[in-house]
């Protein structure tokens, strides 16, 4: 059910804390299998690295962030809702957000991730390849996707 209270606004450096929880929470959900030691290692590198480098927009009930999409030029690095708002159309509100503006969407996801895939083929995502290795060299198999 979506939701009426939804609004959509560019990142402020003041979201960080509260961005990177909902990224935490939301990680522990789709990427458990990389472990809470990783997890908590690369909540860093989203705070140092990821947050300050991507075009970042933050969905916000009310003026409580309830999650965001970090866009490196039309290449979504990172979706990411609370837990407990999943399912109340907030991931697909925020893609449709930055659709307008941009001619094309890719990303990629892990094939372990049992949320990921299936959200983004409902939302008119296709795979383009796959590859056996992340970033970090380890055995997760990685799917690109691509809309438009």
């Amino acid at each position: 059910m979506p939701l009426s209270d939804l609004t959509i606004r560019p990142y402020d450096p003041q979201d960080c804390d509260d961005l990177l929880a909902i990224w935490l929470a939301a990680s522990r959900l789709g990427h458990a299998f990389l472990g809470e030691k990783t997890l908590l290692q690369q909540q860093l590198i989203v705070r140092d690295v990821y947050l300050p480098q991507a075009e970042n927009h933050v969905a916000l009930v009310g003026h409580i962030p309830v999650g965001f999409i970090g866009l490196l030029d039309c290449f979504i690095g990172g979706l990411f809702v609370a837990p407990a708002f999943h399912g109340r159309n907030i991931g697909r509100s925020l893609v449709e957000h930055v659709s307008p503006v941009k001619p094309w969407l890719e990303l990629e996801v892990y094939a372990a991730n049992p949320l990921a895939p299936p959200f983004y083929r409902k939302l008119g995502f296709h795979e383009i390849s796959r590859r056996a290795k992340d970033d970090d060299g380890r055995p997760f198999e990685l799917i690109r996707m691509r809309r438009g």
